[in-house]
């Protein structure tokens, strides 16, 4: 597994939108804001050109998007890129995107939801670590939480070992500038499906937004058989981050990846908390995952700390980690090997 090098002061960060752009006022309100957090921490920021554009339900055209994405990638200034934001339609600009330029200059690239499209394509057919973690705009918090100064600190190379937190924000609450904190109204409890005391398990972190990951499953970008063969002494933890499938969808793809041998060598899959309980049948989240995968006898961990419902941990696709899951807290730790 190859590990890009860690950022420091005086880097440049490079920040560009394969996906959504920012246009509305809170959230430009973010952006700025971010860009001082890091200006102030001694970086320097680089931002492309339409990163606050939106045209036809993304940033810019696909091939545009692809060549804002490949230019920070052939900037020798720029050290790691966080993408801005999240949103629907990135994986239309996977075509024209020179993936060689990855392995030419190999530097951290960071973001979650929609730009697992290409978190989970460069670290599966590259062996190139990627972070899912905030986008570029979640930075942009008048008093970063506890969960994004653990992102800083893993950029900056330090060895964090993350914890679950107190509490979560279940309802989202009102923003007026765009820069408030979390609103965080709910005791976090991670639940370990099939009712282990405790849960401590090792092996390789993969996997993403299961909405994207779903999309990306056959196409010429999925590799993910061949990487599973390649690190099966290590064995795998998958973690997956429910944005939008219903209960229905999710077993549907769940089963997808369970015929297709995408959980062979797995030791254990981590769900984050999901952003929807849609089900047309009633069918609970839980009892989802639990038709699919109970059959596989590994630990299935429910509620973690990332994904669309904050605080989020950080998570390094590609890397071995440890996780411990009892009495409703939980930890992870990573190891790069």
């Amino acid at each position: 597994m190859i590990y890009p090098k860690f950022i420091k002061p005086g880097d440049t960060i490079g920040v560009c939108a394969p996906s959504n752009g920012i246009t509305r006022k809170e959230k430009v309100n973010a952006l700025n804001l971010a860009i001082k957090k890091f200006e102030d921490l001694g970086y320097s920021v680089l931002e492309t050109k339409y990163v606050r554009c939106n045209e036809d339900y993304a940033s810019t055209d696909a091939k545009t998007r692809a060549c804002e994405l490949a230019s920070l990638y052939q900037n020798d200034e720029v050290k790691a890129i966080i993408l801005a934001t999240g949103g629907e339609f990135l994986l239309e600009m996977l075509p024209y995107f020179d993936f060689s330029l990855v392995l030419e200059n190999v530097k951290w690239l960071q973001g979650y939801s929609d730009p697992t499209g290409l978190l989970f394509t460069i670290t599966t057919n590259y062996d190139i670590a990627t972070i899912y973690g905030h986008n570029f705009a979640g930075f942009g918090m008048d008093v970063w939480h506890k969960s994004i100064t653990c992102n800083y600190q893993i950029l900056e190379g330090k060895n964090v070992k993350q914890n679950s937190f107190p509490m979560y924000e279940k309802e989202c609450g009102e923003n007026i500038t765009g820069t408030e904190g979390y609103h965080l109204d709910t005791p976090v409890c991670w639940r370990n499906l099939n009712g282990e005391e405790k849960v401590q398990v090792s092996g390789r972190m993969i996997g993403g937004c299961i909405d994207i990951l779903t999309e990306l499953f056959g196409t010429r970008f999925d590799k993910t058989k061949e990487f599973l063969e390649k690190y099966k002494e290590d064995g795998f933890i998958w973690y997956f981050d429910n944005c939008e499938l219903s209960c229905e969808d999710l077993v549907r793809t769940l089963w997808k990846f369970k015929d297709n041998g995408w959980f062979r060598y797995t030791n254990a899959v981590i769900f984050g908390r999901s952003a929807t309980f849609a089900s047309n049948f009633g069918m609970s989240i839980y009892d989802a995952v639990k038709r699919v995968l109970s059959s596989l006898s590994i630990p299935i961990i429910m509620d973690a700390d990332f994904g669309h419902v904050p605080p989020r941990m950080t998570i390094i696709n590609g890397a071995y980690a440890t996780i411990i899951s009892e009495n409703g807290k939980g930890s992870i730790d990573f190891l790069l090997k």
